[in-house]
């Protein structure tokens, strides 16, 4: 297969595709640069206007998942080299890149891991049948035909494909459903973690980025949302590339290809792999060139914006009115036809799944607690307290627990508004709920452990705690409702605007974009880097729809009939004093009330990286870095036995599969170090006020991404990440992340 790249992609191609690369970039980094002012001076703007928005009810936690393993166990992947199936153990740690191992052996050891895999802008396909339509599709002209042999074969029921449109592929099974399943949860989450990019504590990069990228695209007549927005900056950039590059290249390459239609798909897969690594590498070049630049030149622009910070907002509102003035009639009419008519059935579309997410989130924190309490009154008590919650503490990031609450917005469906309103997929919004549904979960547990842990401190009998436990659980509940009930609101407004906004832009643009050039000179010279024309148009076209979508949520919470608060119902911060114990340092509950003869796994299994000699301080740690969040209570992790084989040959059946599966896999070896032994993560500050009133309206255009996400070191598409080179020796390379903001954002392996 090397081949195929060394004559596809010789040197004359790869400096033809360089150069096409760098054209887009500078077309895309000149809009960023842009961009960058008018973000800096909106958030300048807010922090000193502020909104007055209520508080949040519930607690934020600061570092959900530190130093914790989400999942473990072994899987069987294809490897394309030799086309052979081969055991791998695999675990996913708290920043949710798919970490494999040659075997369980090799992670003990501390070798390199094989690969690491950063999921974003992956889908997890469950059939070879899928799979092969989808690749089927990739190359015109290739379909298989009837009997011939397919690109992939599997030797189970029960495949699971991780499929990108441009990077590479990998094939994995399982030996039954219950694991298939169990591993889809699981990847599904790592998926929706790493397409959740741009966090919303980067107040000026990500709005800016966010917005030159749909600048860029209503310049090429693409409007509407993109499913290929997820990842962090570098990854979305490379996209950006790749949807340009990609149908040329392939229009090109594709006749050239030789061999049988399932040769020709695998030889375009390679080549497109090849492409986006190189693509990938000169984006991250070059976006961190430009990012340093602007960021240098940051303080001299903040200083212009204090100085003349009333000049630049009376100069703005004087160019608002001039262009509202302009095409306020046009953009009327065009919101009373076209858009005011759908906005109630886009709502109820919208509503339906999300509400019942969020009741589903409700119902399971509340079995949860109620489970944990009987516990209580019946096996021990506080004694057990400890070892309750640490498995409460994990439970919205626990994929199969809350993998009831995510398939509730599975059947999101916007029959016949989508081809409407250019909505390419429905996916962005999925998985934007699902992320607040994840949020919501973890602020209600955060916020009944903060409380119970300072009930705690009265030193309550048993049925005393029990009575606590059930009065802080109706207390938080309460708080839940309300949280629960202003996220959907904001998420219900931000994404009508993202369909009817574009839309709205695209029926204006042949009548009013062509006009916007001669109001540039309403704009003082020394504040055109803060104040663009686009931009305040586009907020004009905002403020024609907005009074509508709001009447429509407020219609909606004043009928109740989602569970909505109406929003004269506010709680003005019930408890003053709530938020002050939020602020304290994290509760080990392991190490506070845990039993003091156990420093394992608390699943009852043993844990592979505890050694004997160590202090019980030292054990509970180790315990706590290499414990899956995930355990299976009755049947503990997935294919995990007991003692390693000899390194078998490559199964070529379904019963040599059984027999290797079958087969331990502890050793005899020394004990791991902790597995996440990198950079420390460092803390955002999460202020405990809503999203809504800390994060800037820096443009209400701002794409609902299904992720949102800054990275100055993006995981780039090494063999560690993309292939399956096995690392140079030396001990193992650190898995570590750089940032990691307060929702577990992933930015870095």
């Amino acid at each position: 297969m090397g081949d195929v790249l060394s004559t596809h992609l010789d040197d004359a191609r790869r400096q033809h595709i360089s150069e096409k690369t760098e054209k887009i970039l500078k077309e895309f980094l000149q809009f960023y640069k842009d961009q960058y002012g008018v973000a800096l001076f909106n958030s300048m703007r807010h922090e000193i206007e502020g909104t007055g928005l209520p508080q949040a009810q519930l607690l934020w936690r600061k570092v959900p998942l530190d130093e914790r393993i989400i999942f473990s166990g072994n899987l069987f992947q294809y490897q394309e080299d030799n086309k052979k199936w081969r055991n791998r153990f695999s675990l996913v740690p708290h920043n949710y890149g798919l970490v494999l191992y040659e075997n369980k052996v090799a992670y003990e050891r501390q070798m390199p891991p094989r690969a690491i895999i950063n999921c974003a802008g992956y889908k997890i396909l469950t059939s070879v049948d899928q799979y092969l339509e989808l690749v089927g599709n990739s190359l015109p002209g290739t379909s298989s035909k009837s009997g011939s042999a397919p690109i992939l074969k599997c030797p189970t029921q029960f495949p699971l494909i991780l499929w990108h449109p441009h990077a590479r592929h990998y094939y994995f099974c399982m030996m039954t459903e219950a694991e298939q399943d169990k591993w889809q949860a699981v990847l599904q989450d790592c998926v929706r973690h790493c397409n959740n990019g741009i966090p919303e504590a980067s107040k000026v990069e990500g709005p800016a980025f966010t917005d030159a990228i749909r600048m860029y695209r209503q310049l090429k007549e693409q409007y509407g949302t993109w499913e290929m927005l997820c990842g962090n900056e570098v990854q979305i950039l490379s996209n950006l590339v790749m949807e340009e590059l990609g149908p040329a290249l392939k229009a090109e390459l594709g006749p050239r290809l030789k061999g049988k239609p399932q040769e020709r798909q695998r030889q375009w897969i390679q080549i497109s792999d090849a492409v986006y690594r190189l693509v990938f590498e000169q984006a991250k070049m070059r976006f961190e060139e430009v990012l340093s630049q602007l960021r240098q030149s940051r303080p001299a622009m903040e200083a212009v914006i204090r100085t003349d910070m009333d000049q630049i907002i009376t100069s703005k509102d004087h160019l608002a009115s001039k262009i509202r003035a302009f095409i306020l009639p046009k953009a009327e009419v065009c919101v009373r036809n076209h858009v005011q008519p759908y906005i109630p059935s886009i709502l109820e579309a919208l509503m339906v799944p999300t509400s019942q997410g969020f009741t589903e989130v409700r119902d399971i924190f509340f079995k949860e607690v109620t489970d944990m309490n009987l516990n209580v009154i019946n096996e021990g008590g506080i004694d057990k307290l400890g070892e309750y919650m640490e498995k409460l503490s994990q439970l919205a990031y626990h994929p199969l627990k809350m993998q009831s609450c995510y398939e509730k917005m599975e059947p999101l469906r916007l029959d016949g508004l989508q081809q409407r309103f250019d909505v390419s997929s429905t996916s962005v919004f999925k998985q934007r709920a699902q992320i607040h549904m994840r949020e919501q979960m973890d602020n209600a547990v955060y916020t009944f452990e903060t409380l119970l842990h300072q009930e705690l401190g009265k030193g309550p009998t048993k049925e005393e705690l029990c009575k606590s436990i059930q009065r802080i659980l109706e207390r938080v509940l309460k708080k839940y409702d309300y949280d629960s009930s202003s996220v959907r609101k904001r998420f219900f407004r931000e994404a009508l605007l993202q369909i009817t906004i574009p839309f709205l832009l695209k029926k204006l643009a042949p009548t009013c974009k062509s006009e916007l050039p001669r109001f540039q000179e309403l704009i003082f010279e020394d504040f055109a880097r803060f104040i663009l024309v686009e931009n305040t148009y586009e907020e004009v076209v905002l403020q024609t729809v907005m009074k509508d979508i709001l009447q429509a949520v407020k219609e909606a919470a004043v009928q109740r009939k989602h569970n909505l608060y109406r929003d004269s119902m506010v709680l003005h911060n019930s408890d003053p004093n709530l938020h002050l114990l939020g602020e304290g340092a994290p509760i080990d509950w392991g190490e506070q009330y845990g039993d003091s003869s156990d420093g394992g796994d608390d699943s009852g299994s043993p844990s592979p990286c505890t050694p004997d000699a160590a202090t019980l301080t030292e054990k509970r740690r180790r315990a706590k870095q290499v414990m899956s969040v995930v355990q299976d209570e009755e049947a503990g992790l997935p294919f995990e036995a007991s003692s390693e084989p000899p390194s078998p040959a490559s199964p070529d059946s379904v019963t040599e599969l059984r027999s290797m599966l079958a087969q331990d896999l502890r050793a005899e070896s020394p004990p791991a170090s902790p597995l996440l032994n990198g950079a420390p993560v460092q803390e955002s500050p999460q202020p405990m006020a809503t999203p809504e009133a800390s994060s800037p309206p820096a443009s209400p255009l701002q794409q609902l991404s299904p992720g949102k996400a800054v990275d100055l070191e993006p995981p780039k598409p090494s063999d560690q990440e993309t292939g399956e080179q096995v690392s140079s020796p030396g001990g193992r390379p650190p898995i570590h992340t750089t940032t990691e903001d307060s929702s577990g954002v992933q930015t870095e392996f």
